[in-house]
């Protein structure tokens, strides 16, 4: 079998999460480099990397690049992206900066993969909340055509990075101590809190944040459906890993609950937890760690026809960033599209 030689750049909380995974699912690597901006030594698991500092030179002779990125941030993809696919190695990008770009496929493996095909070295990988609708939903969308979404994300602090982990751990011990909680990373203490603000607000979309923008955008681009209607909120919470999300979907025919649980429960990627007389349903607690999205509380809406109300969560880190990146890369290789 062919091994492939693979760059992460980045070192955070989703460059580690990618190290984890390309382990944990035996990605047929022949070496894995880390770059970012400096230069380091980590742990991860036990295992050492020599960090090396980002620059063009770091992806001569590599296959593959997967630019670990930040939501919300100028990945650094923006300055290294296209150089590496000029060095014959193929980016999968986990950053905002390029997945609405024509060029650029918005990819989720078990929803679009076709989208590869046409692919010119650089490959964006979708929202962290994007992926996990979409795996939920694309299933359903193949059977009978959505017409309208409306979702409410509750996102955990994750999703910001490992400062916001960090605030939350450090506001766990402050504010029942009677110390300020001092809030860094959002406008206000997420500790006992809910804050309906997820990124900055938008040019486009009057009086949506970025991240609903994004769930807007992308989840029209995956599903190649640009005049599906969908609005969200999205809402960040006082929860370490795992995103979820209410999700209201009508569609152009009729969708029975029953047949929805159906073909979910036959859909790769997804698990379905729908036992609500036994409070069986997906939690960000149990799902943390894992790589399925998980559905659950499929139901009727009673208020307007052919529509369902469904409830999802996915581990933010793992398929909503990490996993995903991977899948990517996997797919690519079955799909005979790695030159």
């Amino acid at each position: 079998m062919r091994k492939y030689s693979v760059v992460v750049v980045g070192v955070g909380l989703v460059g580690k999460r990618i190290l984890q995974v390309l382990r944990e699912r035996k990605f047929p690597a022949s070496s894995v480099r880390v770059v970012a901006r400096r230069a380091r030594v980590e742990v991860i698991d036990g295992v050492e990397y020599n960090v090396e500092p980002a620059s063009p030179d770091a992806f001569d002779g590599a296959d593959f690049a997967l630019f670990a990125g930040t939501e919300g941030e100028k990945g650094a993809s923006t300055q290294l992206g296209w150089t590496a696919v000029e060095k014959g190695c193929i980016v999968i990008d986990n950053g905002n900066d390029f997945r609405l770009d024509p060029r650029v496929p918005l990819v989720v493996p078990e929803v679009n993969p076709g989208a590869l095909l046409d692919h010119q070295g650089f490959i964006a990988n979708p929202n962290c909340s994007t992926i996990q609708m979409v795996v939920a939903l694309g299933p359903l969308h193949r059977e009978v055509a959505i017409r309208r979404i409306v979702a409410t994300t509750f996102q955990s602090v994750s999703g910001t990075g490992s400062s916001a982990v960090a605030e939350l751990e450090r506001q766990l011990r402050d504010v029942p101590a009677g110390r300020p909680a001092n809030p860094e990373n959002y406008p206000y203490q997420i500790l006992g809190n809910v804050i309906p603000q997820i990124g900055s607000l938008s040019k486009d979309y009057p009086g949506y944040f970025t991240e609903e923008v994004k769930m807007i955008q992308e989840t029209r681009k995956i599903l190649d459906a640009p005049d599906l209607a969908v609005t969200a909120t999205c809402v960040r919470v006082p929860v370490f890993f795992g995103h979820s999300e209410a999700l209201n979907v009508e569609f152009s025919d009729e969708m029975t609950p029953e047949r929805a649980r159906e073909i979910l429960s036959a859909a790769p990627g997804v698990q379905v937890l729908d036992e609500p007389a036994e409070s069986r349903y997906p939690v960000p607690l149990d799902v943390a760690h894992k790589d399925d999205v998980f559905v659950g509380r499929i139901r009727q809406d009673p208020s307007r026809p052919n529509t369902l109300d469904i409830w999802c969560v996915a581990d933010n880190i793992r398929k909503g960033a990490a996993t995903n990146a991977v899948q990517i890369a996997e797919k690519m290789i079955e799909m005979g599209l790695v030159p």
